[in-house]
């Protein structure tokens, strides 16, 4: 038996999320393979959580637990932290220096993808398409007129790293737009404007399969709200269409572009890429590291769709880690 650490909770806001996919995991993990430790990140402690909800503290030495006098050491970490420092490439890095597995990718990678305006910036020159952007820095001159002659409106204003759509919104007046940058200022100290791009949206799956880059059936997200925005994603007001309703032609398209995006950047473990198709072509909006895993989430969603269960989907993610 393996022991793994299941790794969730956070630094972000998005850690209720983290707590709900990182349970999850650890309920539907392969019980006869391995033991699930929940291992609860915050700033304030690290601490393994028991069924009793009894609190361990974690040696941060060597990432090991001490329950009743036994110390505990994991073969392999599976990483369920969505946003910092779980996703960013914080704990990536911490584990490479202990020399302890784990299932995302590298810390690099995590860095890089977290940040929306670099990871456009390395994918662009590949033949990436994505919306036109205009980055601000706080404490920048917000010079709105400037903003909307190269965005346009409406246009959408997005902390630079964070995600669930935390502090995200839709401007489609010029007077808007100092409110809606004031707001993504709350989640991050930088900005990417981005010009409204009409047409379908749809999430794109991509992992290592068995050792094989593998294109899950993809998500087409209609949301009732202006966009995909948090309530949207975890309030239910949004319809997630697996497979999506596009044609075979551009499904083979955005695969190709999904896949390619994965192995330019020498991605490993799971991958979501978000994309809106204009015209049948696609349009890279981001990518996640740590996609959310909660039954109802859309990675779980598109593997069951591929005939992948959520057991069959961690299995494979802590083999491929353990390799």
């Amino acid at each position: 038996m393996k022991n793994i650490a299941i790794i969730m909770g956070g630094y972000s806001s998005e850690f209720e999320i983290s707590l709900k996919s990182g349970n999850v995991v650890y309920q539907y993990l392969d019980k006869t393979k391995y033991t699930g430790y929940r291992i609860h990140i915050f700033k304030e402690k690290w601490v393994y959580v028991d069924d009793n909800n009894g609190e361990f503290p974690v040696d941060k030495n060597d990432f090991s637990i001490n329950v009743d006098g036994t110390k505990i050491k994991f073969d392999a970490v599976f990483n369920a932290i969505h946003g910092t420092p779980g996703e960013d490439g914080l704990m990536q890095a911490y584990f490479d220096l202990i020399n302890l597995p784990q299932t995302s990718c590298d810390y690099y990678q995590a860095a890089l993808t977290f940040n929306k305006r670099d990871l456009l910036s390395v994918l662009q020159p590949y033949g990436i398409k994505c919306a036109t952007s205009y980055y601000l820095n706080k404490g920048e001159l917000i010079d709105t007129a400037a903003i909307v002659a190269k965005v346009g409106l409406p246009c959408f204003v997005k902390p630079n790293k964070s995600g669930s759509s935390f502090g995200i919104s839709k401007v489609k007046t010029e007077a808007e737009l100092p409110i809606a940058i004031e707001m993504a200022y709350r989640e991050d100290s930088e900005i990417i404007i981005e010009s409204f791009l009409d047409g379908i949206e749809v999430s794109v799956g991509v992992i290592n399969y068995q050792g094989v880059i593998t294109v899950l059936p993809m998500t087409e997200i209609v949301s009732e709200n202006d966009f995909f925005d948090y309530e949207a994603k975890y309030l239910g007001k949004s319809q997630e269409i697996t497979p999506a309703r596009i044609s075979s032609e551009t499904t083979e398209k955005v695969a190709a572009v999904a896949k390619r995006a994965y192995e330019i950047l020498k991605m490993k473990g799971f991958s979501r890429s978000e994309f809106i198709l204009v015209a049948g072509e696609p349009f890279m909006l981001e990518m996640n590291t740590i996609p959310g895993l909660t039954t109802e989430s859309l990675i779980p969603q598109q593997a069951r769709a591929a005939g992948i269960s959520l057991t069959e989907l961690f299995t494979n993610a802590i083999e491929l880690a353990l390799k």
